[in-house]
């Protein structure tokens, strides 16, 4: 059955305005509106927590193709096959065309139908590629998504934006994050993950390699996480200013400084690099698809990894640090990976379990397990030396 067709704005805090016809949920959404170069992942992508608070603008010109599987097919570990996260976290979705005949044998409804079950708002019939123009020259902005009558009141939408708070000040970990333990897995060596908004595919890479995998709330305390018996921690992505995560950052440079094995993934590796006493920044417009080229420092090596993030280590804030540079991004040379020079410590600003996307670096979780079976850091010739 064909979506129904109603009148959709997607109206931008610089006063720019983008009409199109609205799919899923009939409401008015608050977002940062940002862009993901991927062709494929949309399921993947539309349920990452680290996406929570933002409007998701897709760059390919046809979503929804395959359509949508049903929650209750579960991967070998019981977790959700398709998804990152039990329900969609962007605020909203941005597409050329949202594709309301999806064929896969997997599918059970259409993208609209799906996004209206949980309430998100979409647009389509936009020309993504001005509003993606728009948003690399002045930078990623706040936006309001709204459909049916609501898209016609452009003065009630443009208060109602003008009010709503900036996505810097929210903290979005906060509303992600896991309100209690969370056990995956059977016996092993146990791995605390701090959840600041973790997605399924990490978890499932950690018991892959046989680890028992607990989920803590983002701002648990050094004590509360020791309290499991670590083998090793996993700082995790996650969405927001990592500057608001102060007290994991102080909770994280503890366990660094105890020689507890850590693995900073996404803002885990921002969080790190405060721990240490190095500073973030925003990025303009971000790094998110899933075909984004990082050089490893340590043996010249390129790969091409899945990424999404708005803030990075500020490179000159590392002086006087023990953190050393591990990759760098190919395109803008900013900071994609990190390691400590005297601790069990390393971090990656990509995702190494990729869903979506290639898995050139899923040996950064073997590494982390060797590490974390050891308890002692990888140095030098040893980092060059472990099989990728």
């Amino acid at each position: 059955m064909l979506t129904p067709k109603r009148d959709a704005l997607l109206l931008l805090e610089d006063g720019s305005m983008f009409f199109g016809e609205g799919f899923g949920e009939e409401a008015d959404s608050v977002g940062e509106v940002v862009f993901n170069t991927g062709m494929v992942g949309y399921l993947e992508s539309m349920t990452d927590p680290s996406y929570a608070g933002q409007i998701l603008t897709f760059t390919y010109p046809l979503i929804g193709n395959y359509g949508v599987p049903p929650y209750s097919a579960r991967d070998g570990f019981g977790l959700p096959r398709f998804f990152e996260s039990d329900s969609i976290k962007v605020k909203g979705v941005v597409v050329q065309e949202s594709c309301d005949a999806p064929s896969h044998w997997a599918s059970k409804r259409t993208l609209s139908k799906w996004m209206e079950s949980e309430g998100v708002p979409g647009i389509q019939g936009v020309d993504t590629r001005t509003l993606v123009t728009r948003l690399r020259e002045a930078g990623v902005m706040m936006g309001i998504i709204a459909s049916g009558r609501d898209a016609k009141d452009r003065a009630r939408l443009h208060e109602l934006l003008t009010k709503a708070s900036s996505y810097s000040s929210q903290n979005l970990a906060s509303m992600v994050s896991v309100p209690g333990p969370v056990v995956h897995g059977g016996p092993g060596p146990r791995v605390v993950i701090l959840d600041c908004g973790t997605k399924y595919g990490i978890v499932r890479n950690l018991l892959r390699l046989g680890f028992q995998v607990v989920r803590l709330p983002y701002d648990s305390s050094y004590s509360a996480v020791m309290k499991q018996d670590p083998a090793g921690v996993v700082v995790c992505n996650g969405p927001g200013d990592p500057q608001l995560l102060r007290n994991t950052a102080k909770c994280v440079g503890s366990l660094i400084e105890g020689e507890v094995p850590v693995l900073g993934i996404c803002l885990g590796e921002q969080v790190i690099g405060m721990s240490q006493g190095a500073e973030t920044f925003k990025l303009k417009y971000g790094h998110r698809g899933q075909n984004k080229p990082c050089v490893d420092l340590t043996t010249g090596r390129g790969y091409v990894t899945s990424q999404n993030h708005g803030y990075a280590i500020a490179e000159k804030t590392m002086k006087g640090t023990e953190l050393r540079q591990w990759f760098v991004n190919a395109d803008d040379g900013t900071i994609e990976g990190v390691f400590h020079a005297s601790r069990p410590c390393m971090a990656v600003q990509f995702h190494p379990e990729a869903t979506p996307g290639p898995y050139d670096t899923i040996f950064v979780f073997e590494r982390f397990a060797e590490m974390a079976r050891r308890g002692k850091p990888l140095r030098g010739e040893e980092i060059r030396s472990v099989k990728t």
